[in-house]
């Protein structure tokens, strides 16, 4: 038998042990048996009150010193406040940390329910039915509409924004307690303890990894300075190599990518095994949202900027940098270049091509298809001429202004929603290197650059070329995306090529992408009361408000208009910096994704849909437009409304093939509305009008 004394020694090793905390339910049930409110709490625990709450749900643990102070109040009360004087005790929760994905069957209290629930799921976003709750449940019964089980492996959402109190707040009202002082007890906490990140979002792809956004003052609570200052353009700003914080960084064993620590940092180790050793930083006094995608998000509390990028990770992607990076990182997402497969004669599991990506290698583009300082262009010495696919910029001729359209009162403007996105659907692009061609037969299932003459085709010079950026006649032989020459055939005009540049194997590349964005795009609208259900009139009157009813939402919104135009405008990125010369190589070249034959397959088909509507209108109603800016349009109308000029037909339905109203992807929504004169004043002075109809000093950027 043992001895005392080992016996001792034993029990004052438990005792030595971490303080061991009661159930959650518990916990809830203790204090407020007290008459204790969570707010009171917290103020107590020197903490937030949901933080508080995430203690009572099981979703988080006290850290010390507080873990010791929480053991110590909960004692006393337990004493109290003995459990079998309670007339029914609440149900046990489930650990914080499920098991499997998915949904429970049967009963639960409240409390498992809410463990089992995605919590990485935002607030905005749809929350899984919960099943049938207990007798003894303090909250309603959620009336949200099912979203994707949570997994295991990422509990607690996407991402977090760590605020200088060691508060990380998460998706869905989360509130983790983060102990770090420096930024590699920061990484380790991130990978370790968090439970932070996100599932791929496709079989063969890579999961997310999880992102931290620092607040100024976390920021400087990490070593960080408040500010980067430089002469630089703000996306080259990064700490120097010897500060002290990158200094700590290497020292523990972590690295930097080649961009350094700037305003978005990923810190890293080689991942062992199958397993990403990876976290991303965005530091938002460094800039790191910028407040044309993100308007307002900066300015937010740490839980509403969780909520925000939350929404955005959920139904896009979590945030990887600027707007436009996250764009171009959501197709090679939904696409990743390589997959599993057996080879043949090992039997072995190796990396192979998954078709319809792009692949893990570069690919140069035709000449044509370059930039002029693409070394394709400079080494041999090409001016045959380029592709000249960009959106409409285009101010109608005053002279070609009727008496009657002089006296309509208004001029009105019209905004397509997403339109480069719209032009992406079912959209065939070349996925294999360009082969030359002379003297080819023009085939319109065929992507590719073209030399064709479109100078001899006429057209009503109260509608703009659809041939040219700027609404021009061709004045002679160019190149064309294989979109714009279809179009031409469109419109009954024989089309005979020079030559061509085009593309033996063919996909549609941005499928998943389109339709990951119209999704998130359409079910954002719908959390802001714009749906698909309503009426013209219901629609003009929801869009007037949209915006105030959720600033939020308006800013996620926002962010995903961003991330179409910033991923289209990647696939051709130019070199940046003072010190670059013609002829050199620059760092986006090296991605599968620059393909600069994509992005003029997109804008192409973009500025096609727009004259096809265009052309439509004049014929059902007489009505020409003043200006085209990108998507927008600006027509002359008898009232200040769309539906004053907008085809319907006698049932009240509008008329297929012109200018729609509606909250998808290619339809239209108000973009302002000023006088005729005001409009015609700006004509003269050879302004666009389409670029100022917003009112005040708005302008209009192109794709959005």
């Amino acid at each position: 038998m043992a001895s005392e004394e080992e016996l001792f020694a034993s029990v004052d090793a438990l005792l030595e042990e971490e303080p061991q905390l009661p159930s959650p339910a518990e916990r809830a049930r203790l204090r407020e048996a007290a008459g204790i409110t969570q707010a009171r709490l917290a103020v107590a625990l020197k903490t937030s009150t949901q933080t508080v709450k995430n203690y009572e749900n099981g979703r988080s643990e006290p850290k010390s010193p507080r873990l010791e102070a929480y053991q110590r109040l909960l004692r006393g009360w337990a004493a109290k406040y003995p459990a079998h004087a309670s007339s029914a005790a609440p149900a046990p929760v489930v650990a914080p940390q499920p098991e499997v994905p998915g949904t429970f069957t049967g009963s639960a209290a409240p409390e498992q329910a809410e463990v089992a629930a995605p919590v990485q799921a935002p607030a905005a976003l749809a929350a899984p039915e919960r099943p049938a709750r207990s007798a003894m449940s303090r909250r309603p019964a959620a009336k949200k509409a099912a979203a994707p089980a949570v997994d295991p492996r990422f509990p607690h959402g996407p991402l977090a924004v760590l605020d200088g109190d060691g508060c990380a707040y998460g998706t869905d009202g989360l509130v983790l307690d983060c102990p770090a002082t420096t930024i590699p007890e920061l990484v380790e906490w991130t990978l370790k303890e968090s439970g932070l990140g996100a599932a791929k979002l496709n079989r063969y792809g890579k999961d997310s990894d999880p992102l931290v956004v620092l607040t100024a003052a976390a920021a400087v609570k990490l070593g960080l300075p408040e500010r980067l200052e430089g002469h630089e353009q703000r996306r080259s700003l990064r700490l120097p190599e010897d500060h002290p914080v990158v200094k700590q960084v290497t020292k523990a064993k972590w690295q930097l990518t080649q961009r350094g620590f700037g305003p978005w940092a990923r810190i890293y180790r080689n991942a062992q095994g199958r397993e990403r050793q990876c976290v991303q930083l965005a530091v938002l006094s460094w800039d790191a949202l910028d407040e044309r995608s993100w308007p307002g998000v900066s300015e937010m509390e740490p839980a509403d900027i969780a909520r925000v990028l939350g929404v955005y990770a959920m139904r896009v992607i979590t945030p990887r940098g600027s707007t436009a990076v996250s764009g171009l990182e959501l197709m090679t997402a939904l696409r990743p270049p390589t997959k599993a497969v057996r080879d043949e004669e090992t039997g072995n599991w190796v990396s192979g091509h998954n078709a319809g990506s792009l692949g893990t290698e570069p690919m140069d583009p035709a000449p044509p298809e370059a930039t002029p300082e693409h070394p394709v262009v400079v080494n041999s010495g090409w001016t045959g001429g380029f592709l000249n696919e960009e959106a409409y910029q285009w101010v109608r001729s005053v002279q070609t202004l009727s008496d009657e359209e002089c006296t309509l009162p208004y001029a009105v403007g019209l905004d397509l929603n997403t339109a480069f996105l719209a032009a992406a659907a079912r959209l065939v692009v070349g996925l294999s290197a360009p082969d030359h061609f002379h003297a080819p037969k023009f085939n319109p299932k065929i992507p590719g650059s073209w030399l064709a003459d479109l100078s001899h085709i006429e057209l009503d010079p109260r509608l703009p070329s659809p041939f040219t950026p700027d609404g021009s006649r061709p004045t002679g032989p160019a190149w064309y995306q294989t979109h714009t020459l279809a179009y031409a055939q469109e419109l009954g005009h024989d089309v005979h090529p020079i030559e061509a540049y085009l593309r033996r194997e063919t996909g549609a590349y941005l499928d998943p992408w389109h339709d990951r964005l119209k999704n998130a795009y359409v079910d954002t609208l719908a959390d802001m009361g714009v749906t698909k259900d309503l009426t013209d009139v219901e629609f003009l009157a929801a869009m007037e408000q949209h915006k105030q009813n959720d600033p939020a939402l308006a800013a996620v919104l926002s962010a995903i208009k961003a991330t179409v135009k910033g991923g289209v405008g990647k696939l051709r990125e130019r070199p940046q910096g003072k010190s670059y010369k013609e002829g050199e190589t620059w760092p986006a070249l090296s991605r599968p994704t620059w393909r600069p034959d994509i992005r003029a397959a997109v804008i192409s088909k973009a500025r096609v849909n727009m004259h096809r509507k265009l052309n439509n209108m004049a014929r059902m109603t007489g009505f020409y437009p003043l200006a085209v800016l990108s998507d927008c349009v600006v027509y002359p109308s008898p009232g200040e409304s769309p539906l004053d000029f907008l085809p319907y037909a006698a049932s009240g339905k509008p008329q297929p093939g012109a200018f729609r109203l509606g909250p998808t992807p290619g339809l239209a929504k108000l973009e302002g509305v000023q006088s005729m004169l005001w409009a015609v004043d700006l004509m003269e002075k050879g302004l666009n009008p389409a670029r100022h109809i917003k009112g005040g000093d708005a302008v209009l950027d192109e794709g959005e």
